[in-house]
């Protein structure tokens, strides 16, 4: 559940915006899809409250390689859809990570089927990887994660991924492996990526209509037999938001 923040006017008036009818909307000249955008921020005004600043620039950039802009049918990438803006306040939120059991013992190399084996909360575990990975690009190209190359930067994230040749024991934390921190940090994408826009991420709902996926419509008995006939209506969020 996530922290409620003060409403500033620009939002209230975006919010009385995304109330009004359909119709009403395009008489105003704005769709509700383009007011749900509106209504978000802006990435790049955006100031992390979880992320220190060097932090912040590690996750645009991780986040941007593993769900980049394009594709086929030009999808949104994780930073069109505010994918780091989701991390964040996942992680800023104290029950996130709270159910976490603790108190051990641990065995990092136990298999995936022993559950939770890392005596970090997802908070705890960004911090320490972030800057073990940092460190590593330090040493093996002089630069920061976010200022290596495109190819450079998969590189980086598929050792990370598979173990190979970024190890977090060499670099002093034998508690946690570089995969488990991929896995946590690809979940959060995801999750960023296809949640609902309250949740700070999927802005202006793209990543539903790049998917075709309806959102919380409250019915569609109309369309349960209707087979092989494309959904016309576009999705709508846990809010009432239309897009």
């Amino acid at each position: 559940m996530l922290l409620e923040k003060p409403t500033t006017r620009r939002k209230f008036l975006l919010g009385a915006l995304l109330a009004l009818p359909v119709s009403d909307l395009l008489l105003k000249g704005v769709t509700a899809a383009q007011a749900a955008e509106m209504a978000a921020p802006e990435l790049a005004d955006y100031k992390p409250i979880f992320f220190s600043a060097s932090e912040w620039q590690f996750i645009l950039a991780a986040t941007d390689r593993l769900i980049p802009a394009g594709g086929s049918g030009k999808a949104p990438g994780a930073l069109e859809t505010n994918v780091p803006v989701f991390i964040d306040q996942q992680l800023h939120t104290p029950e996130f990570g709270a159910e976490i059991y603790l108190q051990g013992p641990f065995d990092v190399h136990a298999p995936a089927t022993m559950g939770y084996q890392i005596p970090f909360t997802p908070q705890q575990m960004y911090r320490t990887a972030i800057k073990l990975v940092e460190r590593w690009t330090q040493t093996t190209y002089q630069k920061a994660f976010h200022e290596l190359s495109t190819e450079e930067k998969d590189a980086v994230l598929t050792r990370i991924n598979k173990n190979d040749g970024l190890d977090f024991a060499a670099l002093g934390e034998p508690a946690l492996k570089a995969s488990q921190f991929f896995s946590q940090l690809l979940a959060d994408t995801k999750h960023g990526y296809l949640a609902d826009p309250m949740y700070g991420g999927n802005k202006g709902m793209k990543a539903w209509i790049a998917i075709g996926f309806p959102g919380a419509r409250a019915s569609f008995t109309e369309w349960v037999k209707q087979h092989n006939v494309p959904y016309p209506l576009g999705p709508v969020s846990l809010l009432g938001q239309r897009a």
